[in-house]
C-alpha cells in the first residue's frame, strides 16, 4: 500500500494494526501527527468545511520544509576555467616560448637547436628562436656572429639586421656587425639575401657587405677561425680589427686615428700582448695599456 493510501486511511481512523504499524514507519509520519494534534487547539469560525484528502495534501506540501538543492555545475565550471586557463600559460610558455642565449665579451657558447643542428656564438653576440613547431619553422633570429651545422630537414632561415640567409642542410659562418655583413660557406649551398643582392654560396664562397660596398671572395678554411681562438681578417679596416679585439678580450681600445687603413692578417684570443703586437707592428702602430682593461694606441712617430 502507497504512503498516500495509508494517509488517507489513517484521517479516516481505518488503519488496521499492521498498517499502523507501516504508518508509523513513514518519514512523514510525525509530522502529521503533529499537524493533526496542534490542529485540536483552533476553535472552529461560525463557517467551516471539513477538508477532503486533497485539500488536505495541498495544505501537508505547504508545510513541508523546501530542501535546497546544490547547484553543482557552476563549481565545475569554475574549476573547468582554471584548468583551461592553466593550460593556456603552461602551453603559451613551453610551446611558445622564445629562446635566447647571448654571450659576453670573450665568451663563447655551443648551442643544440631542437633538430639536432649546432650553433657555435661568437662573444658579444645574440640568438633567438620558437620552440612551437621547430621542425616545420626552423627560423633563428642573429645578432653578432655565429657557425651553423645545419643538420637536415625543412627550409632553415637566419634573419640578421643585414640579410637573409637560407639553407637546407649545410654549415656557414654569418657575421653581422655595424656597417659590416659576411657570410661565409663551408659546406652544402647557401642563399644570401640582402636587400637586392641575392647569392647562392657554395662551399668555399664568401658574401660580403662593408660599409654598403658588396664583394665576393673565396675561403680554404674548413671552419671559421675564431672557433679555433683565432681572427683573421683581409682587408678590413683597422677600427673593426680593434672592435674584435674588444670583444675577445674584454677590454677598452682607444684609437684617436680617423684613418681608414685595412689590416690584413690576424690575432689569437689566448694572450692579450701578443694579440695586440701581431696587430700593431704590421701597422707601424704602439699601443700601453693604462688600466686593466684600457689599451691605448698611437702612431709611431716617424
Amino acid at each position: 500500500m502507497d504512503s498516500e493510501e495509508l494517509l488517507k486511511k489513517w484521517l479516516n481512523n481505518a488503519l488496521s494494526d499492521e498498517e499502523k504499524r507501516m504508518f508509523d514507519n513513514l518519514d512523514d509520519a510525525q509530522l502529521n501527527k503533529y499537524i493533526i494534534d496542534n490542529a485540536q487547539l483552533f476553535k472552529a469560525s461560525n463557517f467551516s468545511e471539513i477538508n477532503n484528502f486533497e485539500v488536505f495534501k495541498i495544505k501537508h506540501n505547504q508545510h513541508k520544509i523546501p530542501v535546497k538543492k546544490l547547484n553543482w555545475i557552476y563549481p565545475l565550471l569554475k574549476i573547468a576555467s582554471i584548468i583551461v586557463i592553466s593550460l593556456g600559460v603552461y602551453f603559451t610558455f613551453f610551446f611558445n616560448q622564445k629562446m635566447q642565449f647571448e654571450t659576453l665579451a670573450s665568451n663563447k657558447v655551443e648551442i643544440e637547436l631542437p633538430d639536432h643542428s649546432l650553433v657555435m656564438l661568437n662573444a658579444l653576440s645574440r640568438l633567438e628562436y620558437t620552440k612551437r613547431n621547430w621542425k616545420d619553422n626552423r627560423q633563428i633570429n642573429l645578432n653578432g656572429e655565429a657557425f651553423f651545422k645545419v643538420a637536415k630537414g625543412k627550409t632553415f632561415d637566419v634573419i640578421t639586421e643585414h640579410g637573409v640567409v637560407t639553407v637546407v642542410g649545410t654549415q656557414f659562418n654569418i657575421k653581422e656587425r655595424e656597417n659590416y655583413f659576411e657570410v661565409k660557406c663551408f659546406e652544402g649551398i647557401v642563399k644570401v639575401t640582402s636587400d637586392t643582392i641575392i647569392r647562392f654560396l657554395k662551399a668555399g664562397d664568401t658574401y660580403k657587405i662593408l660599409n654598403g660596398l658588396f664583394s665576393e671572395g673565396k675561403t680554404l678554411s674548413k671552419t671559421p677561425h675564431w672557433t679555433e681562438n683565432r681572427s683573421v681578417f683581409e682587408a678590413i679596416p683597422i677600427k673593426e680589427v680593434f672592435a674584435e679585439l674588444e670583444r675577445q678580450y674584454n677590454v677598452e681600445i682607444s684609437y684617436n686615428s680617423h684613418s681608414n687603413r685595412l689590416f690584413t692578417g690576424g690575432f689569437v684570443h689566448d694572450n692579450l700582448e701578443n694579440a695586440l703586437n701581431t696587430i700593431t707592428q704590421p701597422m707601424n702602430l704602439t699601443y700601453e695599456m693604462s688600466s686593466s682593461n684600457l689599451v691605448v694606441i698611437h702612431e709611431k712617430e716617424n
